[in-house]
């Protein structure tokens, strides 16, 4: 998220927008770890995605 602060607006205005940003949640990564269930090794799959490419 990108957030322009430009010259001449009111302070009022630069604390909404800075507290607006301070009020966003973050990404919490570790709910989804262990979640995909896969059988065959992560490097294969990874190598064959790269393949698919050339």
């Amino acid at each position: 998220m990108v957030t322009i602060l430009k010259r001449g607006i009111s302070k009022k205005t630069w604390q909404n927008r800075i507290n607006h940003l301070k009020m966003r949640r973050k990404l919490d990564a570790y709910k989804y770890c262990g979640i995909l269930k896969i059988n065959m090794d992560p490097v294969t799959i990874q190598n064959a995605l790269r393949d698919e490419w050339n």
